[in-house]
């Protein structure tokens, strides 16, 4: 689905401006609470349907806020060293892993960070295509094609060490608030030429960054993401008897009560354990996952 997405992102960016588009990314994952409704049969909550409310909101008024759509953007020094001290973040796992280390945490926020860097080298494609600058729209694309890559590595290796519930919202909202607040430095397209110098801008940015985490976090979405997932969304909607809402959806207190134990239980091994490389699964995961399914 990324690879058909990025066409679509790159034409998008040649009629609105990235403070946009990257935001409303979002609506992927109300795609992906339709597929769930239909193929698993699993019913959004009360919590889901304000989170879907929030998303919608913060697009619509992200659009009616943004700045204009410029083709221009800084050049040289100011263009490297963001780019590259941006790249450097992204990348800190990697060196870490060399030097015999891998830390979870860092793997998630650099995963985002790496797509944060894919997805302002595709607007620096589309602005070369936009002036028919074709060899170099080529060479951005084959850059932001590189950072999807090690932004998806790093991802795959940040889940094999933690459940989806943790990791998907640290991406999402990486890869949507970085490349907006760097706008300013990089681009003309910046949130600050927004009405009341972007604080409307930034608030429906905020707006649509809670609706799309705690969507995220959903059992809905997390039983389309795997069966360690589908076994923590079950138990997510099973373990609280008491306090269940209309809709089935555990009250929050019960909820947090319930992801904290699980989400405890599932991250000890990935600490406690060595890790060879970041890509090696989770020692002990397919020896606690089984003992949850005969129950």
């Amino acid at each position: 689905m990324t690879a058909l997405g990025w066409p679509l992102q790159i034409v998008a960016l040649l009629f609105v401006p990235l403070e946009v588009v990257q935001p409303a990314l979002a609506i992927g994952l109300l795609v992906l609470l339709a597929l769930g409704e239909r193929m698993l049969d699993e019913r959004p909550g009360r919590r889901e349907l304000m989170a879907v409310c929030a998303i919608v909101a913060g697009v619509v008024g992200i659009a009616a806020l943004a700045p204009d759509r410029t083709t221009q953007h800084v050049h040289g020094v100011a263009l490297v060293l963001v780019l590259t001290l941006l790249g450097a973040a992204a990348l800190v796992p990697f060196a870490a892993h060399f030097l015999g280390r891998s830390i979870a945490n860092l793997t998630m926020i650099a995963a985002g960070l790496a797509f944060a860097w894919g997805a302002l080298a595709t607007k620096l494609v589309a602005d070369a295509a936009s002036g028919d600058h074709w060899l170099t729209a080529v060479l951005w694309g084959a850059a932001a094609i590189t950072a999807s890559v090690v932004g998806l590595i790093a991802e795959m290796s940040a889940l094999q060490q933690r459940a989806a519930i943790l990791v998907a919202p640290v991406v999402f909202v990486a890869q949507t608030f970085v490349p907006v607040m760097l706008a300013p430095l990089i681009l003309h397209e910046s949130f600050l030429n927004s009405p009341l110098s972007g604080v409307p801008l930034v608030f429906c940015l905020l707006v649509l960054l809670a609706g799309a985490t705690t969507l995220a976090r959903s059992p809905a979405l997390l039983a389309l993401s795997g069966s360690r997932e589908r076994e923590l969304a079950q138990r997510l909607r099973e373990e609280p008897q008491i306090g269940v809402v209309g809709s089935g959806t555990p009250d929050s207190r019960d909820s947090r009560s319930a992801t904290t134990s699980l989400l405890t239980a599932r991250a000890a091994p990935a600490e406690a354990g060595s890790l060879t490389t970041t890509m090696s699964p989770v020692p002990g995961v397919r020896e606690n996952a089984a003992p949850s399914r005969r129950n």
